[in-house]
């Protein structure tokens, strides 16, 4: 009976145990996904990037040609504009990876965050064992304080309680 009290009350400590691990694999495994994420947005980033600044070039020579094409001389207001368009496309560039860069922090706080709730399961999983391995030791009383002996009509009698319940030896008699 003792020995049963003992397997159920290691079960329960190792499933608790088992399961802070368990919650902690798979948090770590969400912060890989959310740090993945991140440099998969830093890539994509980069290619935005790049595709504006192709962007503002064609532009930019378009401009230069129609100027060229109408006669106009490329100094004063011409040039000016060409230079605010530049300065424009710059300012949307930096947008781009100020965007990006919040996103990236986003998802790096937020494995940053899975990291640490799986870090609290390993240690809730740590004391939920300790409470199961004390709870289960307390049920298992000990056998030289559970035996009393007492005598009915002259005869030895032993009982043994269990859980509240009491059990005699079948030669004792009905007390």
């Amino acid at each position: 009976m003792c020995t049963l009290a003992l397997l159920g009350t290691a079960l329960s400590v190792g499933g608790a145990l088992a399961e802070g691990q368990q919650s902690k694999q798979m948090a770590d495994a969400q912060a890989r996904a959310y740090e993945q994420q991140a440099r998969a947005d830093a890539q994509s980033a980069a290619f935005e990037q790049g595709q504006e600044r192709h962007k503002q070039d064609l532009l930019l020579s378009q401009a230069r040609a129609q100027a060229g094409a109408s006669g106009v001389g490329m100094a004063g207001s011409p040039a000016e504009v060409l230079a605010a368009n530049a300065r424009q496309g710059q300012i949307d560039i930096k947008a781009i990876r100020y965007s990006s860069q919040l996103r990236q922090n986003n998802l790096n706080s937020q494995a940053a965050i899975s990291r640490f709730s799986g870090r609290q399961a390993v240690t809730a999983s740590i004391f939920n064992a300790g409470n199961a391995l004390v709870g289960g030791l307390s049920k298992i009383q000990d056998p030289t304080k559970a035996t009393a002996s007492s005598t009915t009509a002259g005869a030895p009698t032993r009982s043994v309680t269990f859980g509240g319940s009491t059990l005699r030896a079948p030669w004792a008699g009905n007390t």
